[in-house]
Parts: structure tokens; C-alpha cells; sequence
């Protein structure tokens, strides 16, 4: 099984759509805490077979070097249209960026470049495969962090952002290594949507995402934590939000598709999934579309794997956008990111 690149444009469909109208659907919740904390593990598990991708994952990837005390290292913000690669600059004018942190040690001169995407593409982190020889939806949506000697210029540069954002020391750089290494073994799901109640500063959020930026607003977080000062500079993310009333809890993958699972939530959620599977022929991608169309605008439901777990999203307008925030550096309010 191969991955290939019409899971993203199914993707991008469901972006660009939106959804017109809410679902009445309610039932007892438990109280629950808002938003849901992501999810850490012990340890990384070892990937599927099953799971092959189209591109392969960090390809020049590298351990992160052990840095001189004394060494002075530039911090750079990197940031360019998501799929440049394939599309260019398209999906930068919807701003749909892709985020990286790069560094360059005054001691050597060599620059490094370190992001966190998903292991399958972003596809598969969004949606599963429903395998015939199971009753559950398989996901491939592993993601971890990349790091790698260089950082391409022209890349970074041509449709987005590459800017110095701070100055650190080998001590600080080193720290932050051992850092990345446990964030990096134990938050290890990519999370693709961020859910809130709606549009407002102040609303509720259900879930947050887990993803490239993420990373990087965390990375950021440390460093200021290390004592990293931040130039005031103004810097701007990516964020694919669903806008719901109050989530309802499913289950997980056994109380739904176990032996005594649930059999009519677990068919809903087959069914839902069903159109985002990888299309085999250009006829059945675009009969793809239309069941997308049928089961997300006109059925107004929305379900969502996070932390292993299942939820039913009542929809609400304007029930998913795009959007492209302002996010201060740490030094300017302080803030600290969460996850």
C-alpha cells in the first residue's frame, strides 16, 4: 500500500467547503475538562508496516550535535506554504503554512534546521484506512520531529519567513536538545484540528492541535524558559479549527469495535471515514467528493479521533475555518503554550 496525494486534496476540500448548518443531537456528559489534555506515552512505538508513505520521512536527518558552551547560536523562524514542494506557493495564499526553527553556531558555521510533521503525510494523520481485515479504522498518524544539517534559503525565503527571532548559548542549545528528545518520545500523535465553541477570542476550547507549529511555539517556550530574550517581532500560525456546541464522548477503539462494541456507532464511523479513504481512479475521487459533501454538509456531523479516543462533533457555523493568528514570542506577555 502506497500513500498518494489525493488524501490531501480530499483534505483541502474539506477546508475550503465549510459546513452549513448545526447538528441537534445531545445526550448525558460527563464533566469533563476543556480543553482535553493531549495525550503523552512512555515511549514510541514502532510503526505499522502497513503504514508506507509517498515521501519519506526526515530523509537527511541527523542527532542533534552537541554544541561548545561558549558557542553563540542564532535562532531563526522558518516558514512556508504547506506542500511547496508539489504546489508551490497555492496553499500559502489560503495560509496554510508549515513551520521550522533554524539555527546557525557562530563557533563552526554550520546551520541546522529542525521541524515536527506528520510520518505519513498529513493525510493520514487527519483520517484512517478502513482495512477489510478489521473492524476498526487504522490510523497512520504518527508524527515526531526532524532535524537536519542546513537550512535551504531559497525554501524559506521565496513564499514565506526566514528571520532571526533570538541569540543563545551552547549551554542553552544543549539543553534544549535533551528536551526536544523527550517531547519528542512522548507526544507522539499528530493532531490535525483544533476544536473550539466558536469563533470568539474568549470561547471555549475542546481540543487543541498537535502539530508543526505547536512544536515550534513549544520550542520557543523552552528556550525563553532556558533564558532565551525574543526580538518583538510580529509572528503569525496556521490553524485548521472545527466550531462545535459541547463534544460528545464515544468511546475508544475496543467499547466501539470490540466483541462487545457499540455495532451502530462503530458502522457511523465507518461510514463517515468511508469517502476519505485513498481513491483508486480519478471517477472515484470525484464520487468521493460528493459523499463527503453528502455525510459532512448535508448529515452537519463531524468525527473525531484524539488521544485514541472517539467524538461525535455537533456543528456549528461557521463550522470550520482557516485561520492565521498572531502568537507573541515568549518574552513579550509571557505566555506560556500548553501540551
Amino acid at each position: 500500500m502506497r500513500v498518494g496525494c489525493h488524501r490531501e486534496l480530499l483534505l483541502l476540500l474539506l477546508l475550503v467547503v465549510g459546513m452549513p448548518a448545526s447538528l441537534a443531537a445531545s445526550q448525558p456528559q460527563q464533566q469533563r475538562t476543556w480543553p482535553v489534555p493531549y495525550r503523552r506515552f512512555d515511549y514510541r512505538p514502532k510503526t505499522d508496516p502497513y503504514c508506507q508513505a509517498r515521501y519519506t520521512f526526515c530523509p537527511t536527518g541527523c542527532p542533534i550535535p552537541v554544541m561548545k558552551d561558549e558557542d553563540v547560536i542564532e535562532v531563526y523562524r522558518l516558514q512556508a506554504p504547506v506542500w511547496e514542494f508539489k504546489y508551490g506557493d497555492l496553499l500559502g495564499h489560503l495560509n496554510i503554512m508549515h513551520d521550522a526553527v533554524g539555527f546557525k553556531s557562530s563557533l563552526t558555521g554550520k546551520n541546522y534546521t529542525m521541524e515536527w510533521y506528520e510520518l505519513f503525510q498529513l493525510g493520514n494523520c487527519t483520517f484512517p484506512h478502513l482495512r477489510p481485515d478489521m473492524d476498526a479504522p487504522f490510523w497512520c498518524n504518527q508524527g515526531a520531529a526532524c532535524f537536519y544539517e542546513g537550512i535551504d534559503d531559497v525554501h524559506w525565503k521565496e513564499n514565506g519567513t526566514l528571520v532571526l527571532v533570538t541569540t543563545i548559548s551552547g549551554t542553552m542549545f544543549n539543553q534544549m536538545a535533551k528536551w526536544v528528545q523527550y517531547d519528542n518520545e512522548t507526544g507522539i500523535y499528530y493532531e490535525t484540528w483544533t476544536v473550539r465553541a466558536s469563533p470568539d477570542k474568549h470561547a471555549v476550547v475542546w481540543f487543541e492541535s498537535y502539530e508543526c507549529s505547536k512544536f515550534i511555539l513549544r520550542t520557543y517556550q523552552k528556550l525563553a524558559d532556558l533564558g532565551a530574550i525574543f526580538n518583538k517581532i510580529k509572528t503569525n500560525y496556521t490553524s485548521i479549527t472545527l466550531f462545535t456546541g459541547e463534544p460528545i464522548y464515544l468511546g475508544n477503539e475496543t467499547s466501539i469495535f470490540g466483541p462487545l462494541g457499540n455495532k451502530t456507532v462503530a458502522g457511523a464511523i465507518r461510514d463517515f471515514y468511508y469517502p476519505f479513504k485513498p481513491p483508486q481512479s480519478v471517477e472515484e475521487f470525484f464520487l468521493n467528493v460528493l459523499k463527503i459533501v453528502d455525510q459532512v454538509v448535508l448529515n452537519h456531523q463531524f468525527y473525531l479521533f484524539y488521544n485514541l479516543d472517539y467524538w461525535l462533533l455537533p456543528m456549528k457555523s461557521p463550522y470550520i475555518k482557516i485561520t492565521y493568528e498572531e502568537i507573541s514570542l515568549p518574552n513579550e506577555d509571557n505566555r506560556r503554550v500548553g501540551l
